[in-house]
């Protein structure tokens, strides 16, 4: 996947945390428990640090195609498996019990995009020197 192309799918995704942020705050209200409703913002909250993260490495230009598509795979697979599974679990009715281990998987890939991140802001600043 080309950058370009990364780039509409993260506005894309964050023009969603603006929709899910408000069907969960008008919609969502009346309708789950406060810890269900709680998980869903928490979905919310992730899928948008990690639209903003991958804005950021994107925008770089000192990230080589393949390095910004390193990152990017992580943070994308990590999205839609951590807040994906949140939103399963809390808008679509599927039991916890069932898909229990996507969610701290989503978790793990995200931390793995970040550092990813992180080694390829290291490896670009000892380059440079």
């Amino acid at each position: 996947m080309k950058t370009h192309q990364i780039f509409i799918i993260t506005t894309l995704l964050g023009m969603l945390c603006i929709l899910l942020g408000a069907f969960g705050a008008h919609a969502l209200q009346d309708t789950l428990s406060a810890t269900a409703l709680k998980n869903f913002e928490t979905g919310v909250r992730y899928q948008m640090f990690h639209v903003l993260a991958l804005l950021l490495a994107n925008a770089n230009r000192s990230f080589s195609e393949r390095e910004k598509q390193k990152i990017s795979y992580l943070f994308l697979v990590g999205i839609f498996l951590f807040s994906g599974s949140l939103y399963a679990i809390t808008v679509g009715n599927i039991p916890a019990k069932t898909i229990w281990f996507v969610t701290p998987l989503g978790g793990l890939v995200l931390m793995l995009g970040w550092l990813q991140l992180a080694r390829t802001y290291y490896k670009k600043r000892r380059s440079s020197q």
